[in-house]
């Protein structure tokens, strides 16, 4: 009894029944430690010799300090004290460890592959560093915020000098940021990746702006692109029915792909199909966006980048091409489909346990090709007969443990990078296993067009990757950038289409054409009015312009 009188006695000496020691400590903390990140990049991009840079850079921290002792002053109150702080300590922590190691920056696109990402990707990012950041950063100083005392007071009393506390905060930051604007103006018109650093608000900022998206997409009601789409006529047998494999790769960069000009042979046996005639790469590919959760949908869908909406629920490319009659399959190897497959039959490879392709929950690639033939047989005949539409989510090169990726029969590129933590390995390692994931692509892809190949019907390959990725490039790992800030690396994709002989007499399709074509510019925007195209699927939606093939067919 004696201690809580005393607590209480020592505390009513402060506004607000509360010491501010703590508050302007925790203020500190976050804005200084809780943002090396941002102040290393300041520094590194402020122009200028001497003090100065430093004087402003000090200013700054100053002013994002007295911010956050406004916030605390007015929400770190009574019983919200102590779980507030806990949260503040997290989210400028464990942000900061990631924007370190991998030179990302935090939006609402960031914020989205966290949200969809599953135990097996999770697993990879959760690395020694990662566990000492969440003991030293959260865990122990959450400890001793936990433990200072919280002592009531009058609300009347509290709000008036919390309120005061805030004022004077606000205007100090106000101060600092007016003495130094010219320097912030154009630092921020150079480079505006650093508003996505500055810790916590870029995080509660994006997650405000990734759930208020999610929230819209999931009230509305999915909105039909063409419900008037003619059915196809069905085939006399299956086997006259046309066939087309689309494949999604994950994390594929072009600049690594041998077909693009990449010194490494990456792609040997794509490199032969072009050779022979039957394949087409379009080397100069930009994707969508810069994450799955974002290229995904909109590939599938019909509007392109520049007019795509996230937040509207819509059909897609599946559900035209359902509607018209074809049998369409998911079959993923990945994190899900981001909404895609929802109308149309799926499976997924992390419960499987072949021997040889998959232990726990994760599978290789080849697995596709195995389930493959087996999930055809499961649609519909009568749809079949029409045609069918098979899309394949890889695994491809999904990082940071690309090692992970790749059977130890397929490991061409040595030694390679075997930590999650790709800062503490040398460039080339890193290459190496990211290398080996392209090669192991280009294994699964020839083994899938030698079994289309033993088809007498018309068949296709589409392979495209959903984005590309940073391997150290300017400190810049992974992928997720905003778009408008991404390294080419992480938009030029590879894309590449292989059709047997059957496929194009169907198509009267002209290879030389086709070729010089590719040579062209070409992006996810095309994909949806090419496949729909190639399969014959006449909607309203379709884009004659952008069908990469329609120029090149001779009818």
């Amino acid at each position: 009894m004696t201690r809580v009188t005393d607590d209480n006695e020592r505390n009513a000496k402060w506004p607000g029944g509360q010491r501010w020691e703590p508050l302007v400590a925790l203020a500190l903390w976050m804005a200084l430690v809780g943002n090396v990140p941002l102040w290393a990049a300041v520094l590194q991009r402020m122009e200028g010799g001497g003090w100065r840079p430093w004087l402003v850079t000090a200013a700054w921290m100053g002013a994002l300090a007295a911010v956050n002792l406004a916030v605390l002053a007015l929400l770190a109150v009574g019983p919200l004290r102590r779980p507030l702080g806990l949260v503040l300590l997290a989210l400028v922590a464990v942000p900061s460890y990631f924007m370190l190691a991998y030179g990302i920056v935090i939006d609402s696109s960031m914020v989205a592959n966290v949200f969809n990402t599953d135990a097996r990707e999770a697993a990879d990012l959760v690395t020694p560093a990662l566990l000492v950041v969440a003991v030293l950063g959260v865990a122990l100083p959450g400890w001793l915020w936990w433990r200072l005392p919280v002592a009531p007071a009058p609300w009347r009393r509290a709000l008036g000098q919390r309120g005061g506390m805030a004022m004077g905060a606000l205007a100090l930051a106000a101060l600092l940021l007016w003495l130094t604007f010219q320097d912030l103006a154009a630092l921020m018109r150079t480079d505006r990746t650093l508003r996505y650093m500055i810790n916590p608000y870029n995080s509660l900022y994006a997650t405000l702006r990734h759930g208020l998206g999610r929230h819209a997409l999931a009230a509305g009601p999915v909105q039909p692109l063409d419900d008037q789409v003619p059915v196809l006529p069905a085939h006399a047998r299956e086997d006259d029915a046309p066939l087309l494999v689309l494949v999604v790769g994950e994390t594929a960069r072009a600049a690594n792909v041998s077909l693009g000009g990449y010194a490494r042979d990456t792609t040997p046996r794509l490199a032969a199909l072009q050779r022979a005639g039957e394949l087409v790469y379009f080397a100069d590919t930009t994707s969508c966006g810069t994450n799955t959760q974002t290229s995904v949908p909109c590939m599938f869908a019909p509007d392109g980048r520049q007019r795509y909406d996230p937040a509207r629920a819509q059909e897609n490319l599946l559900d035209v091409v359902q509607r018209a009659g074809l049998a369409v399959t998911w079959l993923d190897n990945q994190s899900g489909c981001k909404g895609v497959c929802a109308r149309v039959p799926t499976l997924a490879t992390d419960r499987l346990q072949v021997p040889g392709l998959c232990s726990g929950d994760e599978c290789h690639d080849e697995v596709l090709l195995r389930e493959l033939p087996g999930t055809l047989q499961t649609l519909d005949a009568q749809r079949r007969r029409v045609g069918t539409l098979a899309v394949l989510h890889m695994m491809g090169s999904h990082g940071p443990a690309y090692h992970k990726r790749t059977p130890a029969a397929f490991k061409r590129f040595e030694p390679e990078c075997t930590s999650a933590q790709l800062q503490t390995c040398p460039r080339e390692h890193i290459v190496n296993a990211y290398d080996n994931t392209i090669a192991y692509t280009d294994h699964v892809l020839g083994e899938l067009v030698a079994w289309l190949a033993q088809r007498h019907g018309p068949a296709a390959l589409l392979y495209v990757s959903d984005h590309g990725e940073s391997l150290g490039e300017g400190g810049l790992y992974l992928h997720g950038m905003p778009y408008a800030l991404a390294p080419r690396e992480q938009t030029h994709v590879p894309m590449a289409l292989w059709l047997n002989g059957t496929m194009r007499q169907r198509l009267q399709l002209d290879m030389a054409c086709l070729q010089r074509r590719a040579a062209e510019p070409a992006s996810h925007d095309h994909l949806f009015h090419t496949v729909a195209g190639l399969l014959g699927v006449r909607t309203r939606v379709y884009d004659a312009e952008r069908d990469l093939l329609r120029t090149c067919r001779r009818g």
